[in-house]
């Protein structure tokens, strides 16, 4: 599959790269099918490309020797797989694969750390997405910590409707549960809760958002901090406005 003009191209980081750093990274470019379970990042291997996501969900996950796991991020159309890369680490304990299918822009290893170390704003670029990652993973603890259960939840599907096209959310229950670390029947009490206050319309496979800035009133605190220092790093938005649909 042919690489897409510059103009066409979805996501935030390409769009974000100096004119000549974009052209270098796409010379030996890909586009890529991403399919659902899709593995981008396999735990503890090292990787021979990275991946700019243009549409789907891809999840990180992080787990332990007794097969306990947990969601630690997730990455859409503004960030890319194997960002452990940009950090000169050759292989990650987590594990990133598609939660929901879509297609990226894969480019080799080699040539990425190329391009990084040729222009140095590219380099601060990601490195500023770095950063922005490691704050995602901060807010997650302290929502863990400090707020209750459909608070997390609503956080986590605001984060999915930043990064997927619609207000339908293509989530099973079992992925929720992963991404809030819980059992199945607590994830789908919390989504009877919030679909009580019709924000939402939860089915087997499918969380239809009805009410977006509800939605938002409901993780208060919990949501918002990373998605405004991408947006302070990147200059590009990743939050929807609470009051548009699409």
């Amino acid at each position: 599959m042919a690489v897409p003009d510059r103009r066409d191209i979805r996501n935030l980081l390409l769009k974000a790269l100096p004119a000549a750093a974009f052209d270098v990274l796409v010379a030996d470019a890909e586009v890529a099918e991403l399919p659902l379970k899709h593995v981008l990042v396999e735990a503890g291997e090292p990787n021979e490309h990275v991946c700019f996501i243009e549409n789907g969900l891809a999840s990180m996950v992080a787990s332990n020797a007794e097969d306990e796991a947990v969601e630690v991020g997730h990455i859409g159309y503004e960030g890319m797989s194997g960002a452990h890369v940009v950090l000169k680490t050759a292989t990650t304990p987590n594990r990133t694969f598609m939660q929901v299918a879509g297609t990226g822009l894969r480019v080799s290893v080699k040539n990425f750390k190329g391009m990084l170390a040729e222009f140095p704003a590219a380099n601060d670029l990601f490195l500023n997405y770095v950063h922005c990652c490691d704050i995602q993973l901060a807010q997650s603890a302290l929502a863990n910590g400090r707020y209750n259960m459909h608070e997390r939840l609503a956080r986590w599907l605001l984060m999915c409707h930043d990064r997927l096209d619609g207000n339908d959310l293509p989530l099973t229950h079992e992925f929720l549960a992963l991404m809030l670390g819980v059992r199945r029947s607590g994830v789908t009490n919390e989504l009877h809760v919030i679909e009580g206050l019709r924000v939402i319309k939860s089915t087997r496979a499918n969380v239809r958002i009805l009410d977006r800035e509800r939605l938002e009133e409901i993780a208060a605190g919990s949501y918002g901090v990373p998605e405004r220092e991408y947006e302070r790093l990147t200059g590009l938005p990743i939050r929807r406005l609470a009051n548009r649909q699409s």
